[in-house]
């Protein structure tokens, strides 16, 4: 459910944030960004801590709003993955640039290079 004020009607940050605005969410994003895998149990493993049902409805939501889809790999017993739609990558330089300062600005220099180690130079460029 949105969560609307009229001080933020029409203003598209309260809207983007109605979407993606969340611990959960956003760490969902940065695996799909990060171009790890969009299976369900790779993104719980990922993400430790989160529960099936929190995750699934994150995923929903996600779907729902058009910046994730789901295709079936397996149907006995059905298996999703999920990718982000041409809507979900307009957020990948959002998701990069939150990693940029996130590195500069709350990580250690151990910290950095193994995050830069994990996941290339690429998503946060040289230091």
């Amino acid at each position: 459910m949105p969560r609307k004020y009229d001080t933020q009607e029409g203003c598209p940050i309260a809207g983007t944030l109605d979407i993606i605005g969340d611990r959960w969410t956003i760490l969902i994003l940065r695996d799909l960004t990060l171009e790890r895998s969009g299976k369900f149990k790779d993104l719980q493993a990922s993400l430790r801590g989160i529960s099936p049902n929190l995750l699934a409805s994150r995923l929903k939501r996600l779907e729902a709003a058009g910046v994730l889809e789901r295709s079936f790999y397996s149907q006995h017993p059905p298996r999703a993955a999920y990718q982000l739609t041409e809507k979900g990558e307009g957020l990948r330089d959002v998701v990069r640039e939150m990693a940029r300062w996130g590195a500069k600005y709350q990580l250690d220099d151990q910290q950095r290079a193994d995050f830069v180690e994990a996941v290339g130079e690429g998503v946060i460029g040289p230091a």
